[in-house]
Parts: structure tokens; sequence; C-alpha cells
């Protein structure tokens, strides 16, 4: 499977709701709505079962679903910690330069002279802004942070698989 076709991860389930087989899910998507738009959704990598959503609730910061034929907590307790996930096909068109998070990891990122300084690692969801976090290459075990703006993100070349990055005195220790 190529790295642009993963299937995205949009919930886990993290406990169920009531004894009629509704679960509590934490969205992984910053538009939690998402929901009322699938018709279905995958249990983790499974993608020989479609899960039919019934009907979506919100209670706090969780999803609440109900799945057709998944009527009781027994069977509901079983999908506890399992992640909701959509085939690409399925997800929102998004606007210019925003990203999905799955398309991001693994990038090789460059600076603007050109210099590989290390892979995107995984991307820090923060109240003010993303931040992206690169396994350092010149140092093990050490990561870079860099936010994710416009100021510090120069390019982003999905076909290429890299990202370019304008490095300023402090940044990269």
């Amino acid at each position: 499977m190529n790295r642009l076709d993963k299937l995205l991860k949009v919930g886990q389930i993290v406990n169920t709701q009531g004894i009629k087989g509704e679960v509590r899910v934490y969205p992984l998507t910053d538009y939690k709505e998402r929901f009322e738009e699938l018709e279905w959704v995958y249990m983790d990598t499974d993608t020989e079962k479609k899960y039919f959503i019934e009907k979506v609730k919100y209670k706090s910061n969780l999803v609440i679903l109900k799945f057709k034929g998944i009527d009781d907590i027994n069977v509901a307790e079983r999908f506890r910690d399992k992640y909701l996930t959509i085939s690409k096909d399925n997800a929102r068109a998004l606007e210019e330069d925003t990203y999905l998070i799955t398309d991001l990891i693994g990038l090789k990122v460059y600076t603007v002279e050109g210099e590989f300084i290390g892979t995107v690692k995984d991307v820090i969801q923060a109240a003010g802004n993303d931040v992206y976090e690169i396994s350092s290459v010149n140092t093990a075990g050490k990561s870079i942070l860099i936010p994710a703006v416009g100021e510090f993100i120069k390019n982003v070349n999905l076909e290429n698989d890299t990202m370019t990055v304008k490095v300023i005195e402090g940044l990269i220790e």
C-alpha cells in the first residue's frame, strides 16, 4: 500500500454509552461534525467489513455513535480502543496549504539551503497552531520542533515526499 493510500483515523472508541450498543468516540479530526457526513467506517485496518452509522450525538468533547446491527452493550464493548478509519477517497476536501497529518508523517525535511535535517515524525496539534516534530538526522533521539506556519514552512511537496523549511537561529540545536 502506497503511503498516500493509507486509511485515515477519524476517531477512537473509548467506551460504551448506555446499554443499547452506542459507543463513545474521541474524534481525531478538528471537525467532529464530520461523523454526520459519513455513511460508514472501518474498524482499525479491517477493510472487509463496513460499520454503517445509524445515529450521531455529542457529549462534551466526544461523539456518541450508534452502528446499525449493534444493539447491545456486550457487542459494543468488543470495539473499545478500536480506531474508526475511512479510506482516503472519503476524506474531506482540504483548503489550500492544508494537509492530512497522515500525508505529512514521513516527509523528508530540507532547509531552504538544501540541507537534509530529518523526517517528520509527528504533528502536535496545539491551541495556537500545529507544530511539526522532526526526527533530527544530526542528533540521534532528538527532535526538532517547527511551528506549522508560513514563516517557517516554505514548501510541502507530497509527490516528492519533501518539506522545505526556513531555519532561524536557535531553532535547531
